[in-house]
């Protein structure tokens, strides 16, 4: 693949019952995180670090304009309070829904509304890994 935009992207995030919501009109924009946490091994024979890798971790975060119409953003990420349970989440970060694809069992640690002064009513939620697997690009 060449290089590209994130134009067309599409965000999956299922709902508390398990099913997949596509939510992607309502996000601006989107983050998603990879890291992988090193473990400093430097002896004191050496004037450089060295280091192991050691747990893999994945976060999300989403913005977005809020839309309260069934299945939406709102009525997916709201439930997080509610329904704390692993969401499956599938991200497809341009515009061919196939391929390069992230998908990781999720929890939802918050949903944030805000009110600008402007009136525009924004959200931001960030979600985190949840199942110990391996986040990987398909």
């Amino acid at each position: 693949m060449a290089k590209t935009s994130g134009l067309g992207a599409q965000v999956l995030l299922a709902d508390s019952g398990g099913t997949q919501r596509d939510v992607s009109n309502d996000l601006t924009d989107w983050t998603l995180s990879t890291p992988v946490a090193l473990q400093d091994t430097t002896g004191i024979d050496k004037s450089a670090h060295e280091k192991l890798p050691l747990l893999r971790d994945l976060s999300e975060q989403l913005k977005g304009t809020c839309n309260f119409a069934a299945n939406m953003s709102h009525a997916v990420l709201s439930t997080a309070t509610t329904s704390p349970v692993q969401r499956s989440s599938t991200i497809y970060p341009t515009s061919n829904h196939s391929t390069p694809v992230m998908t990781a069992n999720v929890l939802i640690s918050s949903y944030d509304l805000t009110r600008g002064n402007d009136g525009a009513l924004t959200f931001q939620s960030d979600l985190a890994l949840a199942d110990g697997s391996t986040p990987t690009w398909a």
